[in-house]
């Protein structure tokens, strides 16, 4: 499986296709405003402030699937990760990240095993393959190990 498949629509509206990101180490998060697990953001910029330049790319998927922790509209949702996070790794639009209108992507990820929550993580390596998959309480900064062996 390789990553580069796939495409997102930017928070912008832009078609982005992951073929972008090729040579890259992906940080792909499904994420949502209004959850417990939201306080990861604040790890998640860490994370790509710190590593960015050694080739991290971070991207958001919110997802308002789980117990609609992310109500919002698009614009709503970028506010409140710019505002309140000060987040600037790029956000897709909201996706469904399960189920028949899963993101392709997604489908992809998960291969079968269900997302069970807000902020799942998927370590992919610098070829497009997943190498890591987390679940939501592992916290942002846990991946440093992780990030820094495919650096």
């Amino acid at each position: 499986m390789a990553v580069y498949d796939y495409s997102y629509i930017s928070m912008e509206g832009k078609t982005v296709p992951l073929s972008e990101y090729t040579g890259k180490v992906l940080l792909i998060v499904n994420t949502a405003s209004k959850c417990g697990f939201t306080p990861q953001y604040a790890g998640l910029e860490q994370l790509w402030k710190t590593y960015r330049e050694r080739g991290l790319v971070i991207i958001g998927f919110p997802c308002n699937q789980f117990l609609r922790q992310d109500p919002g509209d698009n614009a709503q949702i970028q506010e409140f990760c710019t505002v309140r996070y000060g987040v600037t790794f790029p956000l897709s639009q909201k996706i469904d990240v399960k189920g028949a209108d899963a993101h392709p992507l997604f489908k992809e990820l998960s291969d079968g095993k269900n997302i069970k929550w807000n902020f799942a993580k998927f370590l992919i390596d610098r070829s497009g393959n997943l190498s890591e998959r987390f679940g939501s309480t592992k916290k942002p900064e846990q991946l440093v190990p992780f990030i820094e062996k495919l650096l």
